[in-house]
C-alpha cells in the first residue's frame, strides 16, 4: 500500500520530494526546470475559468468545480500526511499562524451555532456554516500544499503562470462584455453537462454612464480587486519569464489594467494605488525608472481610450453622501452594533448573514465576520488577512536577490491589497477571491521560507549572495547600457 501511494503522489505531482535548496535555486534558472503539480496548476486555472454559479446540484453550493479541486489538493495533501510522504508540521511560515486563528475562531462559532449558544440552529443556518467550514478546509488544502511546492523561484514562476494565465482569460472576458456586450461565460456553462446554474453572478451592471462588466468572476467589484491583486505578480513575471513571447506576457499586464478600469469601482482603484505603493519599491532599479514613465502614460491610454471613464470615476469619487453605495454602508452600522452587542463573542454563526434586502449588504469582509463569528473570529479573520502580506513586506525588505526581492514584494502587495479592499467589500462571500486569496497566503509563505533559506545561505557565502548570478537569457529592450533586472 505504501509503495503504490508513493507511486500515485509522482502521478499527481502534487508534493514531489526535492533535495535541500541551494544558493542556484533562489534565483531563477534559464531552461524549463521543475514545475509544480499539475493537479495544483489546474486547480489554479480552474478558478478562472470554471464559473462559481454552476454547482452539482445534490451537493449545493458547494458543488462548484473550482471548490471541488481545491478539496481534492487537500485531499492528496491528506493522504501523503497518513503515508509518511509529508510532515504536517513543515514548512513553517508566518501564514499558517493566520489560518490557524481563523480556524479557531470559525471553530469556536461552529459550536457555538450548533449548541444553541448564538440562538436558533435552524437547517439553513446549519448549512450556511457547513459551506464556510468547507471553504476554509478548501482554502487550507491550498495554502499548505502551494507553500511546500513552491520552494524555488522557478517554481513560483511555474505556479504564477497558471495563476495569471487564468486571470488573463479573465480580462479577455471583461473585454467582451465591455466592447460587444455579451457574456461569453454563457458558451462555457453550455459545456457543462451535469451541472445547474446556482445564480448569484452579475456579469453586467450600469454605473453612471458605463456598464461595468465581471469578467469570469461574480461582480464587477470582485474583478478589480483580484486585478488590482495580480498586477503585481504579472509584472514580476513579465520582467523575469525568460519562457514565451515577451509582448504576450505584458499584454496580459495590459489587460489587468484594463480589467480594473472596465469595473469603474473604487475598490479597484483603491487596491491599485495600495499594490503600487507596495510593490515599486521591491523593483529592480530600471524598472523603477520604467514604471515611472509609464503609469501615467497607461493613465493616459485608458481615459481617453474608454469613453465615459473620467467623468464616471470623477462622479463616483465626488459623490460623497450623494452616493447610495455609501449611504447604504453607514446605514448599516446601527444594524450592525446592534447584532454584534446580542451575540458579540461568537456571532450568530458562519456564514449566517444571509440579508434579503441588498441594501442590507454590508460591503465590509470585517463587518461581516464581527456579526458572523464574533469578536474571536474576527481576530481570526485579520490575522488571515494581514499576517501574509506584512511578512511577505518584512521578508522582501530582507533578500538582496534580485528576482526573489522583486517576487516577494509581488506576492506582499497582493496579501496588503486583499486586507485593505476587504474594507470596501465582504471579500470572502466572493467565491473567485476566497479561492484565490489561499494561493497568495501559499506563496507568501512559499517566498518567507526561500528568503528565510537566502539568509542561511548568507552566512555561509556572503560574498556570493550578494552578487547573485543574473540568469542568461533574452532580456527586455531597455536603455543602452542597462538591463531591467539591475
Amino acid at each position: 500500500m505504501g509503495i503504490d501511494m508513493k507511486r500515485r503522489n509522482r502521478e499527481f505531482n502534487v508534493l514531489p520530494p526535492r533535495p535541500e535548496v541551494q544558493l542556484v535555486d533562489l534565483d531563477l534558472t534559464p531552461g524549463p526546470g521543475r514545475r509544480v503539480g499539475l493537479l495544483l496548476r489546474i486547480a489554479a486555472f480552474g478558478i478562472f475559468f470554471f464559473p462559481s454559479n454552476m454547482v452539482v446540484k445534490p451537493l449545493g453550493a458547494i458543488g462548484t468545480v473550482p471548490l471541488l479541486l481545491a478539496l481534492l489538493v487537500l485531499a492528496v495533501w491528506l493522504c501523503s500526511v497518513l503515508f509518511g510522504l509529508q510532515n504536517p508540521l513543515s514548512p513553517r511560515h508566518p501564514g499558517r499562524i493566520g489560518l490557524v486563528l481563523l480556524w479557531v475562531g470559525t471553530c469556536a462559532s461552529y459550536a457555538a451555532l450548533y449548541s444553541g449558544y448564538t440562538g436558533g440552529s435552524s437547517v439553513t443556518a446549519r448549512a450556511a456554516a457547513d459551506r464556510w467550514l468547507i471553504l476554509l478546509l478548501a482554502s487550507a488544502g491550498i495554502i499548505l500544499v502551494t507553500a511546500e511546492a513552491v520552494r524555488t523561484l522557478n517554481d513560483a514562476l511555474s505556479l504564477s503562470r497558471a495563476i495569471l494565465a487564468g486571470a488573463f482569460f479573465c480580462c479577455v472576458v471583461a473585454v467582451l462584455q465591455f466592447f460587444f456586450r455579451f457574456n461569453p461565460m454563457e458558451w462555457v456553462q453550455a459545456a457543462m453537462p451535469g451541472f445547474t446554474d446556482n445564480g448569484g453572478n452579475t456579469p453586467f451592471q450600469m454605473r453612471g454612464f458605463m456598464m461595468r462588466v465581471s469578467g469570469s468572476t461574480f461582480h464587477s467589484i470582485e474583478l478589480a480587486v483580484v486585478a488590482s491583486m495580480l498586477l503585481p505578480l504579472s509584472i514580476w513575471r513579465g520582467i523575469y519569464d525568460k519562457s514565451g513571447r515577451k509582448w504576450l506576457h505584458w499584454l496580459g499586464t495590459s489587460l489587468l489594467v484594463f480589467a480594473i478600469a472596465s469595473t469603474v469601482s473604487r475598490s479597484g482603484i483603491l487596491g491599485l494605488v495600495t499594490g503600487l505603493l507596495v510593490f515599486i519599491p521591491f523593483l529592480p532599479r530600471i524598472a523603477r525608472r520604467w514604471a515611472l514613465v509609464a503609469t501615467p502614460a497607461v493613465i493616459a491610454v485608458l481615459f481617453l481610450g474608454v469613453p465615459g471613464l473620467v467623468g464616471t470615476l470623477t462622479a463616483s469619487f465626488t459623490a460623497g453622501e450623494d452616493d447610495p453605495s455609501i449611504t447604504t454602508r453607514t446605514n448599516n452600522y446601527p444594524r450592525v452594533a446592534a447584532m454584534v452587542a446580542e451575540h458579540p463573542y461568537f456571532g450568530v454563526g458562519p456564514g449566517n448573514y444571509m440579508p434579503t434586502n441588498a441594501i442590507y449588504i454590508l460591503d465590509n469582509q470585517y463587518l461581516n465576520s464581527l456579526v458572523t463569528i464574533g469578536v474571536v473570529g474576527l481576530i481570526g479573520l485579520i490575522a488571515y488577512l494581514v499576517i501574509p502580506g506584512i511578512s511577505s513586506l518584512l521578508a522582501a525588505r530582507a533578500s538582496r536577490i534580485p528576482a526573489l526581492r522583486c517576487f516577494t514584494g509581488a506576492v506582499s502587495a497582493a496579501g496588503v491589497i486583499a486586507a485593505v479592499c476587504s474594507l470596501t467589500f465582504d471579500s470572502m462571500s466572493f467565491p473567485v477571491f476566497a479561492l484565490m486569496y489561499p494561493f497568495i497566503v501559499g506563496l507568501a509563505g512559499g517566498s518567507w521560507i526561500m528568503v528565510r533559506r537566502e539568509l542561511e545561505l548568507r552566512k555561509e557565502v556572503p560574498s556570493i549572495i550578494g552578487n547573485s548570478p543574473v540568469p542568461a537569457g533574452p532580456a527586455p529592450k531597455t536603455p543602452k547600457g542597462e538591463t531591467w533586472i539591475q
